[in-house]
């Protein structure tokens, strides 16, 4: 269904409810826990050479990847399963209401909308006109322009990317970021590599069925179908590796809009600006200024008709999950099953809460929050963050390849970072927002036009530094560089990650490595470019920087060579920033916990046979990685995820800390205990 606000971010799990509404879920007992915990592990496996298969061994061996999931694991996909069942018990309660407090009524009016399949099947392809109508007026660049500037708001990805956020250099103002876009496919290989070929096909496939759905013959369709992807390939072309799109020093063009007209000299910008409403737009930056260029001389080889083709087929593909039946099957069809492995499609209920949170997500997560994240969650959590950051500041003084002055500067960053716990201090004003009962197509259209006036109002003003980029109830955690902020929604602080009735080295090895690992991207081979107050900058004496990178390549070296099947391995480029955090999350949750555990020794409540209290710091965080993926989207990930595959999310940062292999007594030389390790922080 449709997301609004989409965050590259650690798939990190939330919790939700295990299907009652109670804020007091039951108690276990320590033997209870003990024995989940043995009932994932497979201890026939040895520790020493294969962790992930020795702490997830039992559970991979039994667990089912359901119809409905391309990815399933113990730690967040399982957990956010339950979080739906909690929601959608919300939503059945709001959309029950007809008076009362107008935000409830708004979510009930979304979420009833959306679950009016027959309503929405009765329209069929009718709720796409108006924004067809704006197509057909295509002729040249200037018309062109207005199009893309009418539909911004309800079309995503038109021939570019944009996004509005803080200013790298200035980041307490916003400003718009140009970026390249306009792909259909996951990214720019599967239009390039041959090995994609019938990935191709089905989507020229799926592009003509969703044109004809949408009123054209089906001969004019198939014709356009290919001449789209053709186009499309063209831009895949000029499109950037992602790797390097995750430099912020080479991302970082500010133009304004006299150079973005001397930038794509043709391209009438004023005609994009005045049609979205907002002509008077300056702050920009163009994040790849080569990808503009060359779309400038593509266009100028490119004629209305293909045009007009190519933004039709944008407005049904950004539109479909608010349409009929088979607009939706067919969508499936492809992105489902072909590019996932997907075998079924999730229960419309599902589909429908996961758009209301995407579109209403304050609303939503206020409730969420008021059954699921009582009071003293927040001030547990944030103990445990406080220990982890000085765990991280103990650590400076060890690294030799800082001298004294970097060192400083970087306690100076880690004592600066903010941290968001739970929820928002402030709920968003959804007063704007007009829905209508019923009419689910006018209702994601209005939320689609409510949140992209909400961010271009932002252009040139002080950025509100009390928004989050998750809602309450999401699987998911950050690190914000410009902020210097960690933000952990309420679900998260449930088990696996963390539990009341979990043993400290639980805790530490499920949540306090999350928290290591939000705090660790601040220091990554990306985060460690923007200094304490956001700005990016060099604050790093230069043979310092030098040494930093020389570890980096190390890291990246080393998981390009961990392998996710035949002849398919990870790319240590693209997920380096991630992998950074996986190493220095574990070695700093690992030293808050020793530390906690010498002051409170009775907080090792949690025994399990066979493993020491260090053992099962380990164990615990492993079982949190336990997962099951389809080989599609496998093959898609190493792709576009900067995150590595599950197993190397364990292995990899486990086989480079010392402290592991002598809590297992590996031998040298044994994978888990290699004679040479890559050390970052």
């Amino acid at each position: 269904m449709r997301k609004l606000v989409s965050l590259s971010v650690l798939l990190i799990a939330a919790t939700g409810a295990t299907g009652a509404l109670a804020a007091e879920p039951a108690r276990r007992s320590a033997a209870e826990v003990a024995a989940s915990v043995k009932a994932v592990m497979d201890s026939s496996a040895d520790p020493c050479v294969d962790f992930y298969a020795y702490a997830c061994g039992s559970w991979l061996k039994d667990a089912k990847l359901p119809g409905d999931r391309s990815r399933w694991s113990r730690g967040f996909a399982e957990i956010a399963e339950r979080n739906l069942v909690t929601l959608r018990a919300i939503l059945d309660e709001s959309a029950a209401k007809k008076e009362g407090d107008p935000d409830l009524i708004k979510l009930g009016a979304f979420y009833g909308s959306c679950m009016n399949e027959a309503s929405i099947d009765a329209a069929g392809a009718k709720p796409l006109a108006p924004l067809m109508a704006m197509v057909k007026s295509v002729v040249d660049k200037p018309s062109l322009m207005t199009a893309v500037g009418k539909l911004s708001a309800s079309t995503q990805g038109l021939l570019f990317a944009g996004y509005v956020g803080a200013d790298f250099k200035n980041p307490g103002m916003s400003l718009l970021n140009l970026t390249q876009g306009g792909l259909g496919l996951p990214d720019r290989a599967y239009y390039l590599e041959a090995g994609y070929a019938p990935i191709r096909e089905g989507y020229t496939a799926l592009i003509a069925k969703l044109l004809e759905l949408a009123g054209a013959s089906a001969d004019a369709s198939k014709q356009d179908a290919s001449k789209i992807l053709a186009f499309e390939t063209e831009l895949a072309k000029i499109s950037t590796e992602r790797e390097e799109l995750r430099d912020p020093d080479k991302t970082y063009n500010k133009l304004n809009r006299d150079g973005l007209q001397k930038l794509t000299p043709s391209l009438p910008w004023d005609k994009l600006f005045a049609a979205a409403g907002y002509p008077n737009v300056t702050e920009i930056n163009v994040m790849t200024p080569s990808f503009f260029t060359g779309l400038e001389k593509l266009l100028q080889s490119t004629d209305a008709s293909l045009l007009q083709a190519y933004l039709r087929w944008n407005v049904v593909r950004s539109n479909s999950d608010a349409l009929s039946k088979p607009f939706v099957d067919a969508t499936f069809e492809f992105y489902g099953k072909t590019l996932s492995g997907q075998r079924e499609q999730q229960a419309r209920w599902k589909r429908c809460v996961q758009a209301t949170d995407g579109s209403l997500g304050d609303i939503l997560g206020k409730r969420f929050v008021e059954r699921m994240f009582p009071g003293e969650s927040k001030s547990i959590a944030l103990d445990m963050i406080q220990r982890v950051e000085a765990s991280f500041v103990a650590g400076l003084p060890q690294l030799t390849w800082m001298d004294e002055s970097t060192r400083t500067a970087a306690k100076q960053k880690a004592d600066l970072v903010a941290n968001k716990i739970g929820y928002p201090d402030k709920w968003r004003d959804y007063s704007a927002l007009k829905l209508v009962p019923g009419d689910y197509f006018a209702n994601a259209v209005a939320v689609g036009d409510f949140e992209f006036n909400r961010a271009m109002k932002k252009i040139g003003q002080p950025v509100d530094k009390t928004e989050w980029g998750l809602t309450p109830p999401t699987v998911n955690a950050y690190y914000n560089p410009l902020n210097n902020e960690m933000a952990f929604p309420a679900g998260i602080m449930q088990a696996p990650f963390f539990d009341r009735d979990f043993s400290a080295a639980m805790n530490y090895g499920g949540m306090g490595m999350v928290m290591g690992h939000e705090l660790t991207h601040g220091f990554d081979d990306d985060g460690r470019k923007f200094a304490g107050d956001g700005q990016l900058r060099e604050w790093w004496a230069p043979e310092v920087a030098e040494r930093y990178e020389s570890r980096a390549q190390c890291v990246r070296t080393l998981y390009s060579s961990y392998q996710v099947q035949p002849d398919l391995v990870l790319n240590g480029n693209l997920t380096s920033g991630e992998n950074i955090a996986d190493m220095g999350g574990i070695k700093v949750s690992q030293r808050a916990y020793t530390r906690y555990i010498k002051e409170k020794p009775e907080a090792a409540t949690v025994k399990v046979e066979g493993l020491s209290d260090q053992q099962l710091f380990y164990v615990a965080f492993a079982q949190t990685w336990c997962s099951l993926q389809t080989p599609q989207i496998e093959q898609q990930f190493v792709k576009v995820d900067p995150h590595s595959h599950p197993r190397w999310r364990v292995n990899g940062p486990l086989s480079q800390l010392p402290e592991f292999a002598q809590a297992f007594e590996c031998k040298p030389n044994q994978p888990m205990n290699p004679a040479g390790r890559c050390e970052v922080w």
